[in-house]
Parts: structure tokens; sequence; C-alpha cells
């Protein structure tokens, strides 16, 4: 990422840079003052031309402040920073040739991928923002004893998962064989988990749990499943006895 940013700015030799070579590093600093950032006047630059003096890192820290730097750890790091400020310098100088390519590009992007494709599906023209749209949802809500959320399209989603779970055209056909008998088990009474010293969150913390198990029960199941479907694949291998083996 780092030489792809050098290589954006069009330094020389990005390929190459080495962040371990505190002489390159230098170099790159001077460099993104010299051409892109040009915070100081040429002679105001003269402590960071002194690439190999001792005082050099100390010109560094200054000028890093002089620019407002927030980074405060490593040299490489505070170097990363300058790139990013440069490539922004870069897009200000060139913001409109720049907004121009990537206009162009969206446009031929567009003109090549987006196909113009009439949907038969009434769904689609529905606006699930209208105001007949979100009085339906609240309506079937209430039909189905469930909640209402401030979001219209979770409340939705909850009647969607009912009706799939519990309307199903095999529940409906024969309902007897799927209404669970006898009396309901008081979970909600029973002690789970710790003792939030508050009824409220008690109760919420049990449903919680509830709901936990059963997404664990659901996976369990679709394990299952895709265990007997391998099974029934691996257990009846097809035969050819033409080739004296036992395969695909």
């Amino acid at each position: 990422m780092f030489r792809r940013r050098l290589k954006a700015l069009d330094f020389e030799d990005w390929d190459k840079f080495n962040g371990n070579d505190s002489g390159e590093v230098r170099h790159l600093v001077l460099w993104l003052e010299d051409q892109k950032i040009r915070y100081h006047k040429p002679e105001g630059r003269t402590a960071l031309r002194e690439i190999e003096s001792n005082n050099w890192p100390k010109a560094f820290d200054e000028y890093c402040k002089e620019l407002g730097c927030p980074v405060k750890t490593s040299l490489l790091d505070k170097v990363e920073w300058l790139v990013g400020q440069a490539i922004r310098y870069e897009y200000e100088d060139n913001q409109k040739v720049c907004q121009d390519i990537l206009s162009n590009k969206l446009n031929k992007k567009t003109e090549i991928i987006a196909p113009t494709v009439k949907s038969t599906n009434p769904l689609d023209s529905l606006d699930f923002d209208s105001k007949e749209f979100k009085e339906g949802v609240s309506a079937l809500a209430k039909l189905l004893d469930i909640q209402e959320h401030p979001d219209h399209l979770i409340t939705l989603e909850a009647c969607s998962k009912l009706v799939s779970k519990k309307l199903s055209p095999s529940i409906v056909k024969n309902p007897n064989a799927f209404i669970p008998e006898g009396k309901a088990f008081p979970i909600l009474e029973q002690k789970i988990g710790p003792d939030m010293k508050d009824p409220v969150l008690n109760k919420a913390s049990r449903i919680l749990q509830l709901l936990y198990i059963q997404d664990l029960r659901e996976l369990q199941t679709k394990i299952n499943e895709s265990i007997v479907s391998v099974q029934s694949i691996t257990a009846n291998p097809k035969t050819d006895t033409k080739l004296g083996k036992v395969g695909f």
C-alpha cells in the first residue's frame, strides 16, 4: 500500500523504496516537501536538505509539528502520514481532472455493465417507504400479534419469519401434527444464568439464552442435513466393472 501511494505520486523508484533505509526515508521527506506539499518556500527547506546532518531528525520533528502531524510513533509512521497529505494536496491541485476521469470511468462502466432489464415481479414496483405500505405492515403485525418495531421493515421481517415457520402449507394442511401438546414449561420462571438482581434484566437474559440455544439447534440441524447428504453419495458409489474399480 505504501509503495502504491508513492507510485500514485510519481515518485522515482517507488517499487524499490526501502523504509528501513534512513537515507531513502530522508530523501523521500525532502522530495515530498519540494514536489508535493510545499509548505515552506525553497529557502525554508535548508534543514531538510541536510540529509546527512545529525540535526535532521530534530528538523523533521519540527517540520511535522508545523504541519500539524498527529502521529507520535515511529519515523516511518510519520512519513506515511506525510505521503497521505501529499496525495490530498495532489488531488486538490488536480481535482477537476480527477473528477472528470472518475466520471468518464463510471459512465463507461454503467454503459457496459448495466443492461436494461424490465422486471415482471410486482414486488419490484412497490414503494417500501410509502404510507400505505407502512400501514399494511402495521395491520399485518397486529393480525399476527407481533410487537411493532420503529423500523417497519424489521417488523415485516418478523412477520415473514412467523409465517414461514408457523403458517407454512404443510402446517396449515395438518395443524394438529405441529401444535405442541401438554402444558408449556415455564422457562422464564426458571433460574438460568447469573442473577442480575433485576427481574426485567433476568427475563431479558433468559430470552437471549433461549434465542442462542435456538440458533445452535438450527445450526446443528443444518450440519446433520449436510452429513446425511454427503453420506447418501459416498455410501452408494457407482461401480464400473469394465474398469475393475469402484468410484465415479
